[in-house]
Order: C-alpha cells, then structure tokens, then sequence
C-alpha cells in the first residue's frame, strides 16, 4: 500500500468562491476518489488561507475584524465543497490552533539551519494612511515586464516581487508615494538551494508544462531570497526573540498547511508522519498556475533548508485559467460565477462534469451557460443517462425488475479491463480530461452495443439473445459507473448502490435475477431558460 498525499491549494478566506476555485481544485478529488478505489492510503488535504493582507483589507472596509472575515469564507468553502462532493480527509484553516502549532515548531527548527538569515531592508510606509504597506498594499509597474501590479506578485508574467522592487510605487488604498524605512527581518536563503532546486525540476519531466517553464524561469532568470517574517498585525507569531512584534510572511506558512493538516490525519490514524513524507509515498501539489513558484520554489525551499529530509513534491498538477464568456475573472466588478449558486441550482455532477471535460488542464477554458448546457445534455443525459434510463427501463417492463439470466461477452470484459488499466494511468499521470473521455467512449460503445443487438426486437424473436444483451448492458452499466466514481460521485453512487457492486477499481460482476427497486432518472435536461 502507497501513501498518497494530494495538497489542494489553501484558498484566501478573503471572498466567495467561484468557478477559478472549483476549476482548479477538482482534480484533487478525482485523485483522491481514484487512489482510494485502489486500496492506497490516501491523505486529501486543504484548508482555507485565513492569513494575509487581502483579509485585513476586506475587514477595514467592512469594519470588522479579520478573524470574522476569514470564518465566514472558511464557512463558505467549505458548503461548496462538500455541496460538490469534494471529500477531504480534512479541510481546516491557517488559523486554527493545531496549524499554528505546527507552523512554529517547523520555524523553530528552521531558524537553527544555514538557510536563515537576518537582514535589514527597505520597507514601504504610507504617510497618508499612516502604516506599513505589504507588498499587496503597494501598486506600480512590474520590473520584469512593465504591467501595472500589485508588489507581491506579477499578474501578467507570474514574477514574484518585493515592494522595493516595483517601478513608481503607490499605496493600494489612497494612491499616495510611500515612504520607505529600514526594518529587520528573516530572509530564507532560496539562492543557495539552486542546485537542489534544479535537480528538483530536471527529475520531474512528468510535471505539467506551465509549471516545467515557469519553473525554470524563475531558475535561469535567478533565484532570490524571500523574507519569511514581516511587519504586521494579522498572522502568526515568529517563534524567536527579539521578534514579538513581528508574523510569519503568509507564503511561509500557509504551503506548510499540507504538512500540518496531514500531521493531523495522521495522528487521527494512528500513522507514522514520517513515513508518509518517506520513500513509499507519492505526492500530488493541485492547484492554478499563479501557484506554481509556491509548490516548485518556496515549498521545496523550506522543506530543504529545515533539514528532516521531509519528501519533495512529486507532481504538480497546474491549471491554466478559467475565463468568464472570453473574458477574465473578476470579483472585485462582479464578473464570476459563485461556486455556491452552481452547487446549490444544479446537478453536482453536471458542475464536476464540465470542469473535467471542458476545464482549464491544459490551456485556457472559458465558462459559458450554454457550453455549460449542452456539456450536460449532450453527454449527461444523452449517452450516459441516456444507456442507463433505457436498459433499466427495459428491465423494468419485461423482466420484472429482475437481472437477466446472461452469459458475460467476452469482448466487452476484454473492453472493461482496458479502460480501467488505461484510465487508472492517465489519472494517476494527470491527465484527467482524456480519462474521462475514454470512458465516455465506453458508454457510447454501450448504446451502440444496445441498437446493434436490438432487444426490443429479440424480446420475442429471440428471448435468449435479448436476456444476454440486457445482461451486458447491464454489466457494462456497472463497470462504467465504478469508472466515473471519482469524476461523478452522486450519479455512480446511486448506480452502485442499485446494483449491490463495489466500488473498487476493478472489474465488476454483476448478480443475476437481483432486484433492481424503482430507480429516478440519473441527469436533467437544463433548459434555455434556466
């Protein structure tokens, strides 16, 4: 058995979810779904990212502290996810007690090693708001391209800044030149990690394309050093003297969340943590593609300099980005679609679907209502549900509900077996869409095996032939659905259960003359008008 750890990116608790977030984050459910139909020991974990500038932001505009702000968003995130079949092992927050915990026991040790040093800097002050300024507090023109940006990182080319770097700086919230002093901080030592941090990128030729090239930019345009403490109010105390008035930089703590909250399964299972950051693990880190420098620098950096040996990340599954009828997502002008309307006005899987399907794997996807429907009544209801609702409606009317006497087509069990042996490969290899699509092509071989074998006409022509083709749809039906258990949960469950099968990811034998009770369509048309 293989621990298997999946990572889904830790959200800012700053806002709603939408659709950006559900793109990027499902495939870590598939895994998760996946490996445990094999039998691994999976750790699925994730948390909301309750820290950070962008919280203390939303909380002086709604006059309200940041620990209500991020509560409400945790809240949020987590009726999406569990609306959406998202089933995390768990799911907590950076501002809970046992992360905090954990984060500065890891700190501590950090801080003993060679890859820490103190360093007096600039740091932006805004003589108008009369405080500090995070580098997502400052504005200007990115160094690398010239694109206006925040200070923390570039939205356009994905460079990760410092407030001191940008061209012609301005303070975020009054637009005023900010005055920079001298502050004394922590500084993670990424620059000399540059060898293991190539070897790192050079042995993983399996990661995603976007984050091989960024990746490698960021190696060959020149690593940088990365203060990992702070001036602020808002985050996690440094767990070192001299530094009571200081937080831990968020993007020093909250990468950490995969081992803290994993650390925590762990000791609710009685597992050795060590062991699932040992030799026989696998890692996935899922999540967009402005999070790559985070899982393929700053993570394997801090992993490396606190000097446990803690295992490296394994794949890296980076989506590109979701767009909105052709044009970029925006919360902050209100073009989005909120994860909690879709989950809570459709079909889950109808939602889980499309974002397989038509998602962001390995390009740029754009979300429109009417992809969105006919994704669903092309492919939902008209071959899978379209393959189930007619073989169990035929068992129905002339079999008494009953499933056939029928003698298994060794084609179809030769068919079965490929599609879980090449299915299980592109998912574990993360290609999510292709799985997917090969299963489809299973269930439109079904309807075709359906038509060819006309059973409304061997019904009386030929009674044994009609008793062994509904057999085998109903094998095929069977089979499917254990194979569309990680992308559609509800609809296959509801299969499952029906049909007294496993959910393993193999093979399944289905019962004869078992009693199938009244079963409700799997999928919905959606209408032009909804």
């Amino acid at each position: 058995m293989t621990n298997i750890l999946i990572g889904g990116a830790w959200p800012y608790a700053n806002g709603s979810p939408h659709i950006g977030h559900i793109a990027s984050l499902l495939p870590g459910d598939v895994l998760a779904r996946y490996y445990r139909a094999k039998g691994e020991n999976v750790f699925y974990v994730s948390g909301s990212d309750c820290h950070g500038t962008p919280i203390t932001i939303r909380a002086l505009q709604e006059n309200r502290t940041p620990a209500e702000i991020s509560e409400q968003y945790h809240k949020e995130f987590l009726y999406c996810f569990n609306k959406l079949g998202f089933s995390y092992d768990l799911y907590t927050k950076t501002s809970d007690a046992a992360h905090i915990e954990f984060v500065k026991n890891f700190h501590k040790k950090l801080y003993k090693s060679d890859y820490i040093e103190e360093r007096t800097i600039s740091q932006a002050y805004c003589p108008k708001c009369k405080k500090v300024l995070t580098e997502r507090l400052v504005i200007g023109k990115c160094p690398s391209c010239g694109s206006t940006t925040r200070a923390d990182q570039c939205d356009v080319c994905g460079e990760i800044l410092e407030a001191y770097t940008v061209i012609s700086p301005k303070c975020a919230q009054c637009g005023t030149s900010p005055i920079f002093g001298e502050t004394t901080q922590l500084f993670l030592l990424i620059t000399k990690l540059r060898k293991e941090l190539l070897e790192l990128l050079e042995s993983h030729t399996n990661w995603r394309k976007n984050a091989v090239a960024f990746t490698k930019r960021y190696i060959d345009e020149g690593l940088r050093d990365r203060a990992i403490t702070r001036d602020l109010d808002w985050g996690i105390d440094v767990p070192k003297s001299g530094y009571e008035n200081k937080k831990i930089y968020i993007w020093a703590e909250n990468v950490l969340g995969y081992l803290s909250a994993s650390y925590n399964v762990c000791l609710e299972r009685g597992t050795d943590f060590r062991e699932l950051f040992g030799e026989n693990a696998r890692h996935y880190y899922v999540h967009g593609k402005d999070n790559i420098p985070f899982h393929t620098i700053i993570l394997p950096s801090l992993l490396l300099a606190e000097g446990e040996g803690f295992r490296l990340p394994d794949d890296i599954i980076s989506s590109e980005y979701v767009t909105l009828d052709g044009e970029k997502i925006s919360t902050s002008k209100n073009h989005a679609i909120w994860a909690k309307d879709l989950a809570e006005n459709y079909n889950p899987d109808s939602v889980r679907y499309f974002f397989i399907a038509k998602g962001p794997e390995k390009r740029d996807a754009d979300f429109s209502w009417n992809e969105f429907k006919k994704q669903n009544n092309s492919e939902l209801v008209g071959v899978w549900g379209n393959f189930v609702n007619r073989t169990l409606v035929f068992i129905k009317k002339y079999f008494g509900n009953k499933i056939p006497n029928g003698n298994t087509d060794t084609i179809l069990t030769e068919k079965i077996s490929a599609v879980f042996d090449e299915c299980g490969q592109k998912i574990e290899n993360g290609f999510f869409r292709d799985a997917l699509k090969l299963i489809f092509n299973l269930a439109k071989y079904g309807n075709k095996y359906y038509d060819s074998n006309t059973p409304w006409i061997t019904r009386t022509e030929n009674p044994k032939k009609c008793a062994d083709t509904i057999f085998n749809c109903t094998y095929l039906i069977a089979n499917i659905s254990v194979l569309l258990k990680p992308f559609l949960p509800f609809s296959s469950d509801k299969i499952i259960n029906l049909l007294e099968i496993s959910e393993q990811w193999k093979e399944q034998k289905i019962k004869q003359n078992l009693y199938l009770p009244d079963f409700s369509i799997l999928f919905s048309r959606i209408d032009t008008e909804k």
